[in-house]
């Protein structure tokens, strides 16, 4: 049995920096830029980049549609911690937020890029610092019940997980920070093991 096939949105932002590092880890990535793409894909890559800027490319895809009823898992780092969660607290008027992880956020709470930052963060079950670079980053404000914080800076989370869904503020693949990835790898395992 061939290795799931696992997508990153190609549309905007740090999109290759990702492809690289699920290559490094073994895992068959693949550029997605039109709902066809997505379908072939066992999980999915939400990236950073402009937040509203991705939203629009989306639905000038039709990629907007494709997401909202996309079953595989996710992880979104910076913007796409944006798109994944249930509401941003400063976004814009019908701006496309998929609800998939009970957070809500703050766009740029962390400041505009020249107040970009590289942190260890407290990584749950793990001794060893989890590396995050911090790029006009979201803020998580309020988490809710069934959203599981698993990174912290400073005792605020960080990174977060609900169900299928996995979102940083930061990004681990700047880093070349392995450990998000594994865990959103483990889940594309998991949900595939589940359906066969």
């Amino acid at each position: 049995m061939s290795d799931p096939r696992i997508g990153v949105l190609a549309l905007q932002g740090a999109f290759r920096e990702h492809v690289t590092l699920l290559h490094a880890l073994g895992a068959a990535a693949v550029e997605v830029r039109t709902p066809e793409e997505l379908e072939r894909c066992a999980g999915l890559v939400l990236p950073g980049g402009e937040s509203t800027t991705i939203g629009k490319l989306l639905a000038s895809s039709g990629l907007d549609t494709a997401l909202q009823e996309y079953e595989g898992p996710l992880l979104g780092t910076c913007a796409g911690m944006i798109l994944l969660a249930r509401e941003a607290s400063d976004g814009l008027p019908g701006q496309l937020l998929l609800g998939v992880i009970d957070i809500v956020v703050q766009r740029n709470g962390y400041g505009r890029q020249l107040h970009s930052f590289e942190a260890d963060l407290e990584l749950e079950g793990d001794a060893q610092p989890l590396h995050g670079v911090f790029i006009r980053a979201p803020r998580i404000e309020r988490v809710g019940a069934d959203a599981h914080v698993f990174a912290t800076l400073d005792g605020e989370p960080v990174a977060v997980e609900q169900g299928r869904a996995i979102a940083t503020s930061f990004h681990p693949e700047l880093a070349g920070e392995t450990r998000v990835h594994e865990r959103f790898l483990e889940r594309v395992r998991t949900a595939g093991a589940a359906r066969i």
